[in-house]
């Protein structure tokens, strides 16, 4: 499978500290956490498209439909085990129905989704081993806090960088 490039939607800086706060949580039980990964660009964010390919055009839709709406307040809607013998632990978020009519003709437009649909998140941890997943869910508090997003970027694992299209 080809890496594949991004659309994000990043949180103000009250949104990822909760975000990280959940991140280091996991950190000190000892599970696996998203402050494992130790890539520059790593950040929590919600992913709007995840494709081989974007190209300028993409971009330009993007900025100007998806930049237009920021910020915009997301709540954060509980956890969700994704995965098979290894999962991932993200925290979902609930769109606005504004964000949902922006994104969906940007997927319908794009091809090589490695996910069918839209399933709007912030990752927790990847790689949590089946049997640690109770234990995990036992130390990320309940959250119903809504993530104020403020930036679209655009990832380009290529040249390993990021790119902001939009930001408020």
């Amino acid at each position: 499978m080809p890496r594949l490039h991004a659309l994000e939607l990043l949180p103000d800086a009250a949104g990822e500290a909760t975000i990280r706060d959940d991140w280091q949580a996991l950190r000190d039980a000892g599970l696996p956490s998203m402050l494992d990964h130790r890539g520059g660009t790593n950040t929590p964010h919600v992913t709007v498209i995840s494709v081989p390919a974007i190209d300028g055009a993409l971009e330009r839709v993007a900025a100007d439909s998806i930049a237009s709406l920021l910020p915009l307040s997301v709540s954060t809607a509980g956890i969700a085990v994704l995965g098979g013998a290894l999962i991932t632990l993200v925290r979902l978020v609930a769109p606005s129905d504004d964000l949902v009519g922006q994104v969906m003709p940007l997927r319908a437009a794009t091809t090589g989704h490695p996910h069918p649909g839209w399933t709007p998140h912030v990752t927790l941890a990847r790689r949590l081993p089946r049997d640690a997943v109770q234990r995990a869910l036992d130390v990320l508090a309940p959250r119903t806090d809504a993530l104020v997003l403020t930036t679209l970027r655009r990832w380009d694992p290529d040249t390993g960088t990021v790119r902001t299209l939009g930001s408020r």
